[in-house]
């Protein structure tokens, strides 16, 4: 017996995997958090010195491979039995094992959230390419979700291949018809575009970033257009119950921006796992 037809017939087995996969690709996430950015911000740099003809910047290599992850206190080189997902903060007591300075908790959160997610992922589809498709999503989720809460920012880079797979994966209909799906990744982009010209004809004012419109196309692409008022009506409910907590914790005033990709996420990541189950329950609680 080969691993996939263990896995396949194992629904534990593949459990577990999808657990302890989505603690190693966590443990990844939380170097894409933190230097995406930064690389971002550098290339920008970097056009606008060329654009304005001014001599490049010497710069050292900085992507997601090097420097090597490092204590920002004191630059001691993370070891690779110091960075083992979870185990390791727990063994350092959340401490730089050099200099003792503390260690976010983040991090073990973000790994924590990442393999739970995964978990659910295998067993919620089963050992199926949905499954692993779902993988991918969640991962880029969270990814730019906690992008977003930093720096109010969704990356074209995960957001656009992540919008492309979509309709790739739903050409073999994986989660939705492919016409459903691209027309899913239109009406998701309009729909906010409209609603972000609207606001700022009457206001003045920009309401949200050319992210979230992205951001919606991209989930639109994934289960196509019928996932588009369930997403809508979710992340608006979350955004305003979670702002205005946050902003009471902060004691921040009404003007503060408050990132959306997040809620977005969030509210698409569970109308395409359970659309369906909360419309027709909805519907049935309405009467319909």
């Amino acid at each position: 017996m080969d691993v996939a037809t263990f896995l396949a017939n194992n629904t534990l087995a593949f459990v577990l995997c999808a657990l302890v996969l989505g603690l190693l690709v966590g443990s990844f996430l939380n170097v894409v958090i933190h230097r995406l950015p930064i690389m971002m911000q550098r290339d920008w740099r970097a056009q606008a010195r060329e654009f304005l003809e001014l001599s490049a910047e010497p710069a050292a290599t900085f992507n997601l491979v090097l420097p090597h992850s490092h204590c920002p206190h004191c630059d001691h080189e993370i070891r690779p039995w110091e960075n083992i997902p979870l185990v390791s903060w727990l063994a350092l007591r959340g401490k730089c094992s050099s200099c003792r300075a503390s260690i976010s908790g983040r991090y073990p959160l973000v790994e924590l959230l990442c393999g739970l997610l995964s978990a659910y992922v295998a067993w919620h589809f089963g050992f199926s390419w949905q499954a692993g498709a779902m993988l991918l999503l969640t991962w880029g989720l969270l990814a730019m979700s906690m992008i977003d809460v930093d720096h109010q920012l969704l990356p074209d880079s995960i957001v656009l291949p992540l919008l492309w797979l979509g309709l790739i994966v739903n050409y073999f209909g994986l989660f939705a018809p492919l016409p459903d799906a691209v027309w899913g990744a239109i009406a998701g982009y309009l729909s906010l575009w409209s609603v972000y010209w609207l606001f700022k004809l009457m206001t003045g004012k920009e309401g949200m970033g050319y992210g979230d419109f992205k951001l919606l196309a991209m989930l639109g692409a994934w289960g196509g257009w019928q996932v588009l008022p369930l997403t809508i009506l979710l992340s608006s409910v979350v955004g305003a119950l979670l702002g205005i907590i946050m902003l009471r914790m902060r004691k921040a005033g009404s003007g503060t921006a408050i990132p959306f990709g997040p809620y977005l996420a969030i509210a698409g990541w569970i109308a395409l796992l359970w659309g369906d189950q909360i419309t027709s329950g909805y519907l049935q609680f309405a009467g319909f």
